[in-house]
């Protein structure tokens, strides 16, 4: 018995060593094609709140960098800002997903996104072996923005008001130099929703319309929205793996993409128009979500593309 168990190690080590050989080889065709590209990544949901995934992501982001992409992350922080304003006593209200957003609060969002998270998730990349920066949208003037109104129509007056969203705001503009200055010195830019008005105000955003944004105007090869669904899904509850932009507003039309989907498909329309080649929304949760999307044949998510 003990004279087999070398032999047994050796076929186990060669056996792995083959996995890894294949692997790598199916790999290949995938890593030649986005060699150089730029990949937009919106980090958030249980991905970052789990601690194990949150390790994996930042591993996964860094071997992208290691293998020739140049990756760019843009990170939400919803939970974390919970928990500091529930620290502080300050009660938070919401319309139609967006957080109202006054004086004191806005200070809230701002040091717990470009501060905190920003620099946590800077720290998971760069500790996996890839140089990342953490930065906001008020960094250089990077992410200009205007306030954000929303209107509502009351259903039985039909009677619309003008919803006042505070210190919420949506881009108008993506100066992409400090992207390329830290992208091109081999770093990983690691991106705040925060931007910054024209009176020198700033706005928290919505950070998957900054993905979007930043996507547009990188023109990157591929935006990937990490979420905590598989993707967009039919009535059967069964992942819809590609879309066209007319299959997503007839999507819309038809009921089949509802409640918070909409509002990221529309992100993921939006970029594609900007010139994103396709626009991903895979399950953050899954280990190593991005490396499958991107290395192998049919990815793992919804890809919307023209």
């Amino acid at each position: 018995m003990n004279d087999s168990a070398p032999g047994a190690v050796a076929s186990d080590r060669a056996a792995a060593a083959a996995e890894r050989a294949r692997v790598l080889a199916q790999a290949l065709p995938f890593l030649r094609r986005y060699a150089g590209a730029t990949i937009v990544v919106k980090y958030g949901g249980h991905a970052m709140g789990e601690e194990v995934l949150a390790e994996q992501f930042g591993g996964d982001i860094a071997l992208l960098k290691q293998v020739g992409i140049n990756p760019v992350v843009v990170h939400g922080g919803g939970p974390q800002i919970n928990a500091m304003l529930k620290r502080l006593a300050i009660q938070s209200t919401f319309v139609d997903g967006l957080r109202v957003t006054d004086e004191a609060m806005v200070e809230v969002v701002e040091m717990v996104l470009a501060g905190t998270v920003n620099k946590q998730v800077a720290s998971l990349i760069t500790r996996a072996g890839a140089l990342a920066v953490g930065i906001c949208g008020k960094d250089g003037g990077m992410i200009r923005a205007r306030k954000l109104t929303r209107v509502k129509r009351d259903p039985d007056s039909n009677i619309e008001r003008v919803l006042d969203l505070g210190f919420v705001g949506e881009p108008v503009g993506i100066d992409v130099r400090v992207i390329h200055a830290l992208t091109g010195g081999g770093l990983v830019p690691v991106i705040a929703p925060v931007g910054i008005g024209d009176e020198g105000q700033t706005y928290n955003i919505n950070a998957d319309t900054v993905a979007a944004a930043v996507a547009g105007a990188l023109h990157a090869t591929r935006l990937i929205m990490l979420t905590d669904v598989p993707g967009v899904l039919d009535n059967a509850k069964h992942l819809i793996p590609d879309l066209t932009l007319a299959q997503v507003q007839q999507g819309i039309d038809d009921g089949t993409i509802t409640g918070g989907m909409i509002p990221k498909v529309e992100n993921c329309v939006e970029a594609v128009k900007q010139g994103v080649k396709g626009a991903v929304i895979l399950d953050g949760r899954v280990p190593h979500a991005c490396l499958l999307e991107l290395f192998t044949e049919g990815g793992t998510g919804t890809i919307i593309h023209r």
